[in-house]
């Protein structure tokens, strides 16, 4: 067993201010997008200026911001949140969910591409790869405030979060900063480097975050206000990653199919 490590939540504070670590975790997050799409932008042809990439992380972060805090609200805990409306803006208190941020963030990027007068899936491919650090920092986020924990565990890299009992748990925050996050990272800058069919990137972006987020699952805690939702097993974060993969392999399989270049 690790002893987890007590994290202060609160990185600094200025005044009355409190600056938390889980959303600085998101500022890292689209940092890190806005220096990978400038130094991407920079290379030959790439149709892209550095303004547009400056307005297409704006356009991301408020959308994903907006859209992630909602579709927890949504799909994970509409009924406390039905009594207290208030707290829906305690984003510092963690409550995020990936797939209303997803939803929120592609919501974004139809305006984006109707603004700038590029094609919707040259955006999204554009941006794929850049997403992957900012998923390992929200989820380094989840780590530090103690939540999202794993099942329990006898494996020997087990630990015992403060507010998930006494019995040592998967570290499942890390498996997924790891796998949606570096492994997912390198999957798509390998794969996008070089010149693919208009939507590919995208594709294969829903599948592999669909397949890494289905596994996760399996050694990860249900939410307790929603326990399992089918079959005795299937979490709600399988269940909405299963529309998400699908759809990728529809999208990777029309981009081939029309093979138009980017």
């Amino acid at each position: 067993m690790i002893e987890y490590p007590q994290f202060n939540p609160v990185a600094f504070q200025v005044g009355p201010l409190k600056v938390h670590w889980y959303g600085l975790m998101y500022l890292v997050g689209f940092v890190a997008a806005w220096l990978l799409g400038t130094w991407r932008a920079k290379r030959p042809n790439s149709g892209w200026t550095q303004e547009q990439v400056s307005d297409l992380i704006f356009y991301g972060a408020m959308g994903a911001v907006l859209g992630g805090r909602l579709g927890y609200v949504i799909f994970y805990n509409f009924s406390f949140y039905l009594h207290s409306p208030i707290d829906i803006v305690k984003i510092w208190d963690g409550g995020m969910s990936f797939h209303g941020g997803l939803i929120g963030a592609i919501i974004a990027f139809v305006f984006f591409a109707r603004h700038t007068h590029k094609n919707f899936f040259t955006v999204l491919d554009f941006v794929g790869p850049l997403v992957p650090p900012g998923l390992a920092a929200g989820r380094l986020g989840n780590f530090i405030n103690g939540e999202l924990w794993g099942r329990i565990t006898d494996r020997p890299w087990g630990m015992v979060f403060p507010s998930g009992g006494l019995a040592p748990r998967h570290p499942s925050q890390l498996y997924e900063c790891f796998l949606e996050g570096i492994v997912l990272f390198v999957v798509l800058w390998w794969f996008s480097a070089k010149p693919k069919p208009r939507g590919a990137v995208t594709g294969l972006f829903l599948v592999v975050y669909a397949m890494f987020r289905f596994l996760v699952e399996f050694v990860r805690q249900p939410d307790a206000q929603l326990g399992f939702v089918a079959w005795g097993w299937m979490t709600q974060g399988q269940w909405l990653s299963l529309p998400m993969g699908v759809l990728g392999v529809i999208v990777l399989v029309w981009a081939y199919h029309h093979k138009e270049m980017l």
